[in-house]
């Protein structure tokens, strides 16, 4: 059994506060949760991708985008790791 952990669903659009659940194994807010990390992760590969591309950026300006490239990769194995229990 894994231990529960705080996942995010999400932004609220009235407060623009970051909505974080306990879900359930298989339940309508894992998948939430799972479906927002994968839009987030998708967005970020994007984003990155474009910097990448430019070719412009600083050593600095690329170590920025580390600690949530390894949030965003942590959280798809996460998911990944799930599904094979």
């Amino acid at each position: 059994m894994t231990a529960s952990r705080l996942r995010s669903v999400g932004i609220d659009p009235l407060t623009g506060k970051e909505a974080f659940v306990v879900a359930q194994p298989g339940g309508f807010l894992e998948e939430l949760a799972d479906a927002h990390a994968l839009e987030a992760a998708a967005v970020l590969v994007t984003v990155v991708g474009a910097v990448l591309e430019g070719g412009k950026s600083s050593d600095s300006e690329l170590a920025a985008l580390v600690p949530t490239l390894h949030a965003a990769l942590e959280e798809c194995i996460g998911i990944m790791a799930a599904d094979r229990e």
